[in-house]
């Protein structure tokens, strides 16, 4: 496999991880690993395209994820920061499920007896890790 295949590879898997993550953080790499694929196709060796990796990735940090960040979650939002929307059923017995809270996909644990489902509004009471431990909202 060529070194550019390899950064193009790392831009794809990257890209698809952002799917998956949330914030634009791992858009920017792979910006970063896409300019230094384009850029070993040209220059042999890999100081050129570590460095091209270096810049893309800088640059899009500081060019395209505010870009991004400003358009996708505006600041006059009405979501409250604690208040989300149950996005996947939080299961009463097993208490996990996923909730949307200012646009952003969360692992959340229900602290009711009941099912929420998707829909719900719930008011997050607190936070473990990446979960979310929720409360139907009054």
């Amino acid at each position: 496999m060529h070194e550019w295949q390899v950064w193009l590879v790392a831009a794809l898997l990257l890209f698809v991880a952002e799917m998956l993550a949330p914030g634009f953080w791992l858009l920017s790499v792979a910006v970063g690993c896409l300019a230094a694929g384009v850029v070993s196709l040209v220059v042999p060796g890999a100081i050129v395209p570590a460095l091209s990796f270096a810049a893309g990735t800088l640059l899009s940090l500081v060019g395209i994820r505010p870009f991004l960040l400003r358009h996708l979650h505006p600041s006059g939002s009405a979501i409250r920061t604690n208040v989300g929307i149950v996005s996947e059923r939080i299961d009463p017995v097993t208490g996990k499920g996923r909730v949307l809270v200012e646009g952003e996909d969360w692992r959340a644990a229900s602290l009711m007896d009941a099912a929420l489902e998707p829909g719900t509004r719930v008011m997050v009471v607190r936070v473990e890790g990446a979960t979310l431990y929720v409360d139907k909202e009054m």
